[in-house]
């Protein structure tokens, strides 16, 4: 879906892995860092929300129906209320047709959310995906040339399992006498 003018979403890539990787895992829990309503009550209003009980439940709403379907899980039914009876209207102007967003304020950020999710597929095809440490709960955009990415960060994510394949080769080796 083409975005313009007005309707493209406000929210850059890094806002979106932002709230995707609100879920990290940390001494090998899951943590919620938006379950604290004032973390994502800061990330919203950093983004331009309004705040409140109502736009804090759709994001969570939003980003857990988007890391749903980025980590290949039912994400769907949940999109679908989120962007339910959002409407693109056209309105003429001196430049000729600007598409507007309607949507209850304070479902607004969530639907953003949304749109921005829905601009990185369509710029970046294959590009937006889960860390292959299946130990992590974060998603990574690869902006590299071959998008051969596989991890979150090098430093942690990809050293650890590095070090764990070559540890269990090691162990396979039989030792020379």
């Amino acid at each position: 879906m083409e975005l313009d003018g007005e309707l493209r979403s406000v929210l850059d890539d890094q806002a979106l892995l932002q709230a995707l990787n609100s879920t990290p895992v940390a001494h090998g829990r899951r943590q919620d860092l938006w379950w604290d309503d004032h973390e994502v009550e800061r990330w919203a209003r950093e983004h331009g929300g309004l705040g409140g009980d109502e736009e804090r439940r759709w994001l969570r709403a939003a980003r857990d129906a988007l890391q749903a379907v980025e980590a290949g899980t039912s994400g769907q039914p949940g999109l679908r209320r989120v962007l339910e009876g959002v409407r693109r209207v056209p309105r003429p102007s001196a430049s000729g047709i600007e598409w507007h967003l309607e949507v209850p304020e304070e479902r607004r950020l969530a639907v953003e959310l949304v749109l921005a999710w829905a601009d990185v597929k369509e710029r970046m095809p294959g590009r937006l995906r889960p860390c292959e440490n299946p130990e992590c709960r974060l998603f990574l955009l690869d902006r590299s040339r071959a998008n051969t990415a596989r991890w979150c960060s090098m430093k942690t994510c990809g050293n650890r399992l590095k070090a764990r394949r070559h540890q269990a080769r090691t162990r396979e080796t039989p030792q020379s006498e």
